[in-house]
């Protein structure tokens, strides 16, 4: 599949705006929902372009084993704004999915 970069960003936003707040979805489930399954770290590589202060919740994201990717002062950032949102975040950055999924994507899976 070819992509062209501005139609999959759009898709990507548009797949992430969705997620309601208290939830979390993985890559790979952004990537299906925007009609590229396969391509997580093509979001991954999206999201990581954003501008800091962007209203798009790029902060639910997170990978397929449950764990924030990011690394530093990003990862404690990625935590506080899921913590805000009554998610537990374990001090190494896991979350339950079984618990926070967003449960429109168990469908997808």
């Amino acid at each position: 599949m070819s992509i062209n970069m501005n139609e999959f960003e759009q898709q990507i936003y548009a797949a992430v705006y969705q997620i309601p707040s208290g939830s979390v979805a993985t890559y790979g489930d952004i990537a299906k929902l925007a009609g590229y399954p396969g391509y997580a770290r093509h979001v991954g590589k999206v999201l990581s372009s954003l501008p800091k202060d962007t209203q798009l919740p790029w902060f639910r994201i997170i990978n397929s084993q449950g764990r924030i990717s990011l690394k530093g002062t990003s990862l404690e950032r990625q935590m506080a704004r899921l913590r805000e949102e009554g998610i537990l975040v374990e001090p190494n950055g896991k979350i339950s999915l079984k618990k926070y999924r967003w449960r429109e994507l168990i469908d997808l899976n």
